[in-house]
């Protein structure tokens, strides 16, 4: 219900966005809320929670809410400053108890529908505090359009090695229960939570979640992690709240002792609002957003055709022998870049997965030297790159001896193993320095100007420096990283560098506002990957986001054209032998990419959508398009029964999508238009389209399973 005059006449404003439709509000006590709208001050949570031991929370429970700091906390003053199209206010308050204060930086762009949060505390009293937990963002008063919350939709993503990007949705009240609160006099205990475990920030779930609310709103939420990140939701006198979190102690093993006069800043987290268009509506302006918030690149407008030899190919058995013809059909067939993935550095008979470190080239791969390789790269008109794992040391390596204990992560006094390997800490000096020179060697001798950074091991809760905790230790290395790799760029202004985790198990925003690639999966199953590289638009901008395109010369020409098509509103990561196609089958291959270099400055612009709705992972029927000047271009795949591993059994969605030759899907933002829709890929399918300007709906035809095709409706 809303606010009754006397209500807000108690309540002063100190900020508000018009576009988000958000106000933080003051009341007599002092204390700061943000509420989405008119509600009871009761449905609201203070502006920051924090949880100091010795202060815990007021009412226990699994939520991080609640708090007895974030109930203390006093206003200060706030100020507001325009920073070319950025406004950032700073909401000031403090703890009279502790001497703690907080200083929240809200960050939006007039008329973008999005806020951003960063929080920084310092220690203003005379004793140490010690953080277990503190919010990034708090949102509280979230309603559907019926004012409850029967009507509220709950969206999460699973993540996964091979099965990146799946999303999940349920009614809210299949996870935040009614539980009377009347009959009780207290909020229940429990909420709905997603959090990070280890190193791999994405290695379980997407740092991302939404409400929607049945009738075109949504709200959308990110957090900018790669340490630890944790988001709750549930219930608050009728309304839903969201609390945004980096790493805790009870879920990361974090904890942050203040010294008298230290201080210590959150990870970012942005909320995004989108009025009408839903999840379309709310992931473009996230879109938006993330292009606003990263490095700037070349490559972001460029867009080259990467070649990689590894997927489905090579496989980290490079040799001076085999690639040479992979390298004359990539330059033939139209990449840009040609990048010797993993295995080139492998000069060791017992392998080199617990070896790796020193990364010099394997002198029995190249007996004429790598640069030999190199050069006939170069010479195809393409960019040269390879493959690093640099934040580890296999325990074989002669540098898990040379280089000082201090230079690795270590729990308890001993060194960290995992995997066969050990893990760098990039606050030392001597760690850093290492990669330094690895780096200024490949790429300023050698010349190599695209670097692939993979990251294959979870190193658990982090490390232990001293009387830090294991998850401090983490989140330290991980800013300590983002700063090397910004040095990186610093000093090579043209070097491309790819973020990797075992595919996609490190996506996220702390580490893609630095870097300009994310690999999006590992998935060598070219009848996996559409639902993966359909969703991947979710957690990176579509001009970030690589996904792999495997013909092999034992393909059929529609199972050429349906991986291919796969990578066409990303980036396309080329694999296979192309130097054993025949000349039908390179045709069809040139042809995919003479459309993309056709489309791909569009790419860059574009907002993603999704006219059958996030894909789930055994849907027959997928569709993911990008809305762009010219026009709106669609994949659509159309796909046969995903066998599962175990005895041939098939998985099934909970409902599966339209099964059949054709499928019908309403693009709204068309509708009543006089567009046409053009086949763009492959030319030879079968496949036909048609649009309704009336209803707005496009139906697409595909005559035969396991195939697929670009199309551009404009």
């Amino acid at each position: 219900m809303a606010l009754t005059a006397a209500e807000i006449a108690q309540e002063s404003l100190l900020w508000s966005d018009e576009a988000l439709g958000l106000r933080a509000v003051v009341d007599p006590s002092g204390s700061v809320r943000l509420t989405a709208g008119g509600r009871p001050r009761d449905c609201l949570v203070p502006l920051v929670e924090v949880v100091l031991t010795g202060h815990g929370r007021n009412w226990s429970g699994e939520r991080f809410i609640d708090t007895a700091v974030g109930s203390r906390l006093m206003l200060r003053g706030h100020e507001t400053v325009q920073d070319g199209e950025w406004r950032r206010t700073t909401i000031r308050l403090t703890d009279p108890q502790t001497g703690l204060t907080a200083h929240v930086v809200l960050t939006t762009v007039p008329g973008a529908g999005f806020l951003r949060s960063t929080v920084r505390l310092v220690n203003e009293g005379e004793t140490s505090l010690n953080l277990e937990s503190v919010s990034t963002l708090t949102l509280g008063g979230i309603v559907d359009t019926a004012g409850g919350l029967d009507g509220l939709t709950l969206h999460w993503a699973d993540n996964d090695w091979l099965a990146e990007c799946r999303w999940r949705h349920a009614g809210y009240r299949d996870q935040v229960v009614s539980l009377n609160r009347s009959a009780h006099g207290h909020e229940g205990r429990g909420c709905f939570e997603r959090y990070s475990q280890g190193s791999w920030s994405t290695g379980r779930h997407l740092p991302l979640g939404a409400l929607t609310d049945g009738v075109g709103g949504a709200w959308l939420w990110q957090i900018e992690s790669s340490a630890g990140w944790r988001y709750e939701t549930g219930e608050r006198e009728g309304a839903a709240y969201v609390a945004l979190f980096g790493p805790d102690d009870a879920h990361h093993q974090w904890r942050h002792t203040l010294a008298p006069g230290e201080e210590f800043t959150t990870v970012p987290a942005v909320l995004v609002r989108a009025e009408h268009g839903g999840l379309d509506a709310a992931f473009g302006e996230l879109t938006a957003y993330r292009r606003r918030i990263r490095r700037d690149h070349p490559d972001f407008r460029s867009l080259p055709v990467i070649y990689n030899d590894y997927m489905n190919t090579l496989m980290g058995d490079p040799t001076t022998a085999k690639l040479l013809p992979l390298i004359e059909a990539a330059g033939a067939t139209g990449a840009e870049v040609f990048v010797i993935d993993a295995g080139w550095y492998d000069d060791d008979a017992q392998g080199w997965w617990d070896a790796v470190g020193a990364w010099e080239p394997a002198g029995r791969r190249f007996p004429g030297g790598i640069q030999e390789v190199l050069d006939a790269i170069r010479r195809q008109g393409m960019t040269p790159g390879l493959w690093l794992e640099p934040e580890v040391v296999g325990v074989r390596s002669p540098l898990a001896h040379t280089l000082p204990p201090e230079a690795f992560f270590r729990r308890g006094g001993v060194r960290l193993t995992e995997h066969g390997r050990h893990h760098l800490d990039l606050r030392h000096p001597a760690a850093r320095a290492h990669l330094d020179r690895v780096v200024d060697r490949i790429v300023g001798e050698w010349g190599v100007g695209y670097l692939k950074f993979d990251y294959n091991i979870n190193a658990g809760p982090g490390t232990e420096s001293g009387t830090e905790s294991a998850g401090a230790g983490l989140l330290g290395h991980h800013r300590a990283h983002l700063d090397w790799l910004a040095s990186l760029l610093d000093r090579h202004p043209g070097l491309v560098l790819e973020n990797c985790g075992s595919g996609g198990l490190r996506m996220d925003y702390a580490q893609l506002a630095v870097t300009q690639l994310q690999s999006t999966s590992d998935q060598q199953d070219p009848l996996r990957y559409p639902p993966i590289a359909a969703a991947a638009a979710t957690a990176v901008t579509p001009e970030q986001a690589a996904v792999w395109a495997y013909p092999q010369p034992h393909f059929t020409l529609d199972e050429i054209a349906f991986t291919m098509t796969t990578a066409l509103l990303g980036r396309v990561h080329l694999s296979g032998f192309l130097d054993r196609m025949n000349e039908e089958q390179s045709a069809l291959i040139r042809s995919a990419l003479d459309v993309y270099q056709r489309i791909r400055p569009e790419i860059a612009k574009a907002r993603p959508i999704w006219p059958l709705g996030l894909p789930s992972w055994a849907d027959t029927w997928l569709a993911h398009g990008l809305r762009a000047e010219s026009g709106t271009y669609l994949a659509f795949w159309r796909r046969t029964s995903v066998a599962d591993d175990r005895e041939g059994a098939v998985d099934r969605s909970a409902a599966e999508n339209q099964a059949g030759d054709s499928v019908s899907v309403p693009l709204p933002h068309l509708r009543d238009s006089a567009v046409r829709p053009a086949v763009l890929y492959p030319s030879n399918s079968g496949a036909t389209a048609s649009w309704n300007a009336v209803d707005g709906t496009l139906t697409v035809a595909l005559p035969r399973p396991g195939t697929a095709v670009l199309l551009h409706v404009g």
